[in-house]
């Protein structure tokens, strides 16, 4: 399959894993819409509980206001999670609308984690706008973001039934694990070097956990049984691992237009992402120049000052290495290994071919 690419690779081909057939965007788009519309009412009475200026400050992050706080029709995300939610009570035979607490706590939880992670890894700019510590304060994206993982098992909870019960164990354990993921990530920016094991598990724990856990809790709230839910699990973790494949590749080569940050976003926090990792493990001249720039750069005390120039140079050594192509390799690797598990659960053959979709669409988009 051919592709061109210019200097930043916006191309879909190289920048993310490529398909000779893609899902169909319209098919995908509506599921996408659905578990937005489902849950956006759930998700905003939810945050209206907040107490201000909590409210407010979690209506600007979520795209429904803007600083000033008029209101906004902001981005509020591409709603995977939510859309998966819903399929997965609709796979254990369920209505949809039995999953939407679930989807709603799934995304309060990724939310949480988002507030955090901006404020901890120093971004400016999500979604296309200033993030909330950058216009709120340091101290309201923390407290915002611990009350929207404390509402996510409050909205489970509050149902009162033995299925709410499991599914809040399930999105208890999601969310330690996608905390021990973040911790993994920072602690390997300090590091020379990590391994592509080490790098695998951090992010199954980062992102892999809390997809896992979207693609079963709507199962659980259905009434699904434990094999069924862990099965829809499987297929929800491998998924979040292709997914942040093709986060790691945006993160160093995607269009600034598309994905809403910084060029060379992940170069500039110094992260130890898939590319990198796999470029220091590859071996070989560019490997080696490329290990010593990154050990330069941990010591560098103007590292905040680099050129455009500099950081296309470390992007470029990482794509000879081979770095660019072995984690784009990964993430049709993952998506297969998520396409197989989803043979292990009986469900209809429509919700079999919508979480299909889904996965295709995750691994080929553009932010």
């Amino acid at each position: 399959m051919s592709s061109t690419t210019g200097t930043r690779g916006e191309s879909v081909t190289p920048a993310n894993p490529a398909y000779d057939t893609v899902a169909d965007t319209t098919d995908v788009t509506a599921l996408l819409e659905r578990g937005r519309a489902l849950s956006a009412p759930v998700l905003r009475a939810a945050v209206d509980r907040l107490a201000p200026p909590m409210d407010t400050v979690a209506a600007y992050h979520f795209g429904w206001i803007d600083a000033q706080g008029q209101p906004a029709d902001g981005d509020g995300g591409k709603a995977v999670r939510p859309a998966l939610a819903l399929l997965s009570a609709e796979a254990a035979g369920a209505p949809a609308e039995a999953g939407i607490p679930g989807a709603v706590a799934v995304e309060l939880v990724h939310n949480f984690s988002l507030l955090h992670d901006d404020l901890m890894d120093g971004d400016e700019q999500r979604r296309h706008r200033d993030t909330v510590w950058k216009v709120h304060g340091p101290a309201q994206a923390i407290l915002v973001g611990d009350a929207l993982f404390a509402l996510a098992n409050e909205i489970l909870l509050e149902l009162g039934t033995v299925e709410a019960g499991r599914a809040a164990r399930r999105l208890t354990t999601a969310s330690r694990k996608l905390i021990d993921g973040q911790a993994q990530d920072i602690s390997y920016e300090h590091r020379e070097r990590v391994t592509v094991e080490e790098c695998l598990e951090m992010e199954g724990n980062k992102t892999g956990a809390l997809l896992a856990c979207a693609v079963s809790i709507g199962a659980v709230l259905g009434g699904a049984d434990d094999r069924t839910a862990d099965v829809l699990e499987a297929y929800g973790y491998h998924l979040g691992l292709a997914f942040q494949a093709v986060d790691d590749l945006l993160g160093i080569w995607g269009d600034p237009e598309s994905t809403g940050k910084q060029t060379w976003s992940d170069l500039r926090q110094r992260k130890k992402s898939l590319p990198v990792v796999a470029a220091l493990a590859a071996g070989g001249p560019a490997s080696e120049r490329l290990g010593e720039l990154l050990a330069a750069d941990a010591k560098s005390s103007d590292f905040d000052s680099f050129s455009e120039e500099e950081f296309a140079a470390r992007a470029a050594l990482i794509e000879e290495a081979g770095g660019r192509e072995w984690t784009a390799q990964e993430a049709r690797r993952q998506h297969a290994v998520a396409i197989e598990a989803l043979h292990g659960v009986d469900m209809p053959e429509r919700v079999r071919a919508q979480l299909t979709e889904l996965a295709d669409f995750v691994v080929v988009r553009k932010r």
